[in-house]
């Protein structure tokens, strides 16, 4: 029902080797066919073959997704695991590189890799994606362009990608930086209405630009199969309290959007140019930064950008019944995300060891063990 704001969540995971945690590059044969036996639609491939999808059912209830999702995660593992398999959920796999990646052999893939190139092969990341059902298209726009200036907030409670090819990369959040080397992504356009929308859509599908709107990979957009507002921009998140929460977050906020239609109403090039930049605020530094405020016109920090975002929809969040996993929130940005243990994790092993390799073992193996709990 659209007073209840149903909601679903799809994970991306990377395949590894269940021993040494080293990135799976080729599905092996059966494993596939034995998790869509188990699971059904709720499991799927993704463009590469070292990463997999599984989505939770709609529901209103907080705590049912929780469920889902530890239940989903942990029925994967188990076949995974039969295969010497496990999985890591991380915005990029902190060893991996992209030389020899094979993609998903299927039709849409197959297609998207011709156009992509070198790109297509260079998308080792994963990310988290929450739907909201909003089933009006005209709601649908109105919210996506009036969220944007949220959108970092997003990609500061979930990064866990601060490692690439066996580098640390300065960044809490590289994944978008890598992701965003692809056409139509980032930061949505600034729709007035879904009339509008639908004008670029059919111009780009009339062009041969794109087969259907799936092919537009915005941080938020709106679904092409469901009555739903997906929110994209979100790192793969290690703990699964961490991925409800995020999720939780936005469902309540999406909800306030609905109630509180002149909330951001004015939003235009400014607003979006600022949000662009708390974007890479949000990757470079995590929870850990600061954003520019437009309208104190000075910087805030995360941690009270995201203490006034709960502040401001709690209301909505107690109707909802998902208060008490929307501050955990409040948690993860003062005790740090999985960006965060990852450096912790690498730098005492390295001081432990004084071995880099071992330390870059010590973080696959925390993100492996942390995946499944």
């Amino acid at each position: 029902m659209p007073d209840h704001y149903s909601f679903g969540i799809e994970e991306e995971f990377f395949v590894v080797d269940g021993q040494t945690h080293a990135v799976q590059r080729r599905m092996p044969a059966g494993l596939l066919d034995e998790l869509k036996a188990r699971l059904g639609e709720q499991v799927s491939v993704e463009m590469l073959q070292a990463q997999l999808e599984i989505a939770t059912r709609p529901t209103t209830a907080t705590g049912s997704a929780l469920e889902q999702i530890r239940s989903l995660r942990r029925a994967v593992g188990e076949v995974a695991a039969e295969h010497g398999l496990a999985l890591i959920a991380s915005g990029t796999h902190p060893t991996a590189t992209w030389d020899g990646v094979r993609s998903t052999k299927a039709n849409r893939y197959d297609g998207v890799m011709n156009d992509l190139r070198m790109l297509g092969e260079r998308n080792m990341v994963c990310g988290l994606h929450v739907h909201v059902e909003l089933p009006d298209p005209d709601e649908r726009v109105d919210v996506m362009r009036r969220i944007v200036p949220y959108i970092p907030h997003f990609i500061a409670l979930s990064t866990s990608s601060p490692f690439w090819a066996a580098k640390q990369t300065g960044l809490m959040g590289y994944r978008l930086a890598a992701y965003d080397e692809l056409p139509r992504t980032g930061l949505p356009e600034m729709f007035e209405s879904n009339a509008a929308y639908e004008r670029y859509v059919d111009a780009m599908v009339s062009a041969r630009a794109i087969t259907d709107s799936s092919y537009v990979w915005w941080a938020i957009r709106p679904s092409r199969k469901l009555p739903t507002l997906e929110l994209r921009a979100p790192d793969s998140c290690t703990r699964s309290t961490d991925t409800v929460a995020i999720a939780a977050l936005y469902r309540a906020l999406v909800r306030f959007l609905v109630r509180n239609r002149h909330h951001n109403r004015d939003v235009g090039p400014v607003d979006r140019a600022i949000a662009d930049e708390n974007k890479w605020r949000a990757q470079r530094y995590g929870v850990n930064g600061s954003f520019v405020d437009l309208a104190q016109r000075r910087a805030v920090s995360v941690r009270d950008a995201v203490d006034g975002l709960v502040n401001l929809v709690s209301e909505d969040a107690e109707a909802l019944e998902c208060l008490d996993a929307l501050l955990r929130v409040r948690t993860i940005a003062e005790e740090g995300t999985s960006a965060d243990v990852q450096l912790a994790v690498f730098g005492e092993a390295q001081h432990r060891t004084g071995k880099r390799n071992e330390a870059l073992d010590a973080v696959n193996s925390w993100l492996a063990t942390t995946t499944m709990q």
